[in-house]
């Protein structure tokens, strides 16, 4: 993606997302390369340390959240397993913008 590509998605001024790639590229999680259709342009892509460092911070995310799961009732559970399809329904829309 470009650098406003990403500023979209993220909902930010796109120099608000130049410090933010180029902090991200300085600790090798990014790279730029050349946008081939725009001579003015940068593309972003995720460099392997990028990935791994995602993966690690999914992993942690996914052990909390089943640690809190794990300390409920099976009511909530329940409860939380009943407002999924309308949660998963608030992603779709949120996608479709």
């Amino acid at each position: 993606m470009t650098i406003g590509e990403l500023a979209t998605v993220e909902c930010i001024r796109p120099p608000t997302m130049t410090r933010i790639v180029a902090a991200l590229e300085e600790s090798e999680l990014v790279k730029r390369s050349a946008d081939p259709d725009d001579g003015r342009a940068c593309r972003v892509s995720i460099t392997d340390k990028g990935i791994a460092a995602v993966k690690r911070i999914r992993d942690a995310r996914s052990a909390f959240l089943a640690a809190r799961l794990g300390a409920l009732d099976a009511n909530e559970v329940a409860s939380i397993r009943a407002a999924l399809p309308a949660l998963e329904r608030l992603l779709e829309v949120a996608e479709d913008k």
